[in-house]
């Protein structure tokens, strides 16, 4: 017979041992609980906790897969109906071993292997971890200020951003407008020199026809 992968081979073979395992699961999830060899229950666990995993996905090719494995329907039923929902916010560890007592007679070491199905208690977080994570929400977002180019004018202000780069976007804007400003009303109160102003382009309509007539005379 080859060598065992993991741990002592139960039973004559590999069948036998498939037979044991599953007819132990059968009583463990019809009972919850039963008391059995330390080895066998080393054993049933893994097998029991994968057939659990199964009926947490609770679809019908799961109930097929567990059905194929344990070849009983009640017990199948308790474990998808009953057992599931109890173990659904568990992540792992659906079974517990405590070693109860040596048997009478071959003095084997015996243990009782148990489904875990008190509700599941969330461990406090430790006050780094919090006071961190209110620290990161409480944060203000910096959102970058776009930059200014000559002749652009700031309208709006990011106001997520910092005092400094607020301020100095409103100064821009403001000197801008100074500029402008002032610009226009230079050239509005400019006023012409009496020199270079053109008499001839002063002259009405009515002087220009007299001038002409006289040289005509002439």
């Amino acid at each position: 017979m080859p060598k065992p992968t993991k741990g002592p081979r139960l039973g004559g073979g590999p069948a036998h041992e498939r037979l044991l395992l599953a007819n132990l699961a059968v009583a463990l999830f019809t009972h919850k609980s039963i008391e059995t060899t330390e080895t066998k229950a080393k054993r049933l666990r893994p097998l029991a906790e994968r057939l659990v995993t199964f009926g947490k996905r609770g679809d019908l090719h799961a109930r097929r897969r567990v059905l194929g494995i344990l070849r009983n329907k009640d017990a199948t039923h308790e474990l998808f109906t009953v057992i599931a929902p109890l173990v659904e916010l568990r992540e792992g560890g659906y079974t517990r071993i405590t070693k109860t007592r040596f048997r009478k007679g071959d003095n084997a070491s015996m243990a009782q292997i148990e489904l875990v199905l008190e509700p599941v208690n969330p461990k406090p977080k430790s006050a780094k971890k919090t006071a961190a994570a209110a620290a990161a929400a409480a944060a203000p977002v910096v959102k970058p200020v776009a930059a200014v180019v000559e002749g652009d004018v700031v309208d709006d202000v990011v106001v997520d951003a910092p005092e400094d780069v607020v301020v100095e976007a409103e100064a821009v804007e403001t000197a801008e407008t100074t500029e402008v400003v002032e610009a226009v009303d230079a050239a509005e109160t400019a006023e012409v020199p009496a020199d270079d102003v053109n008499p001839e382009a002063d002259a009405t309509p009515d002087a220009a026809d007299d001038a002409a007539t006289e040289g005509d005379d002439k």
